[in-house]
């Protein structure tokens, strides 16, 4: 029984996911996969490797003009923008947010991330532990069946 009722959970919550990213799109004149871009960018800046185009292109699997494309379009609309960091590699380019982005993204999914905090603010360190090892594992589950379609 708790093991459907977490299983419907996870589906009602990958659902509204998907509205939401579509919420999100038409209300800032992208495209769903300008979104999960936007999402790729910013995981990669936050765990400390940003993308590369070529990164960007394989997490999406777009072909190289399409990436360019959808790259071309965030920057114009000043969502991200391209990063020459490599002293030894000058054409290297990686992917950054920028302040106007990050505004952007926060004024919509703020809420959210206050509501998601009350929620775990209702939980002990222990149980956040194992929240966030069951998250994880779920996560890579599903990223691992996408990879495989």
């Amino acid at each position: 029984m708790r093991r459907g009722q977490i299983t419907d959970a996870l589906r009602r919550y990958g659902t509204d996911s998907t509205r939401l990213a579509h919420a999100f799109a038409a209300a800032h004149e992208l495209r769903p996969a300008d979104l999960f871009a936007l999402v790729a960018v910013l995981t990669a800046e936050r765990a400390g490797d940003p993308l590369t185009p070529g990164g960007l292109q394989r997490h999406l699997r777009l072909s190289s003009a399409g990436t360019s494309y959808l790259i071309d379009r965030l920057e114009a609309a000043g969502h991200v923008r391209r990063s020459r960091e490599d002293s030894a590699d000058n054409r290297k380019v990686r992917l950054r947010y920028t302040e106007g982005g990050m505004r952007t993204a926060l004024s919509f999914f703020g809420p959210l991330a206050d509501s998601t905090t009350a929620v775990l603010d209702g939980f002990d360190d222990a149980e956040i532990d194992v929240v966030a090892r069951f998250t994880a594992a779920i996560a890579d589950a599903m990223n691992a069946h996408v990879e495989n379609l």
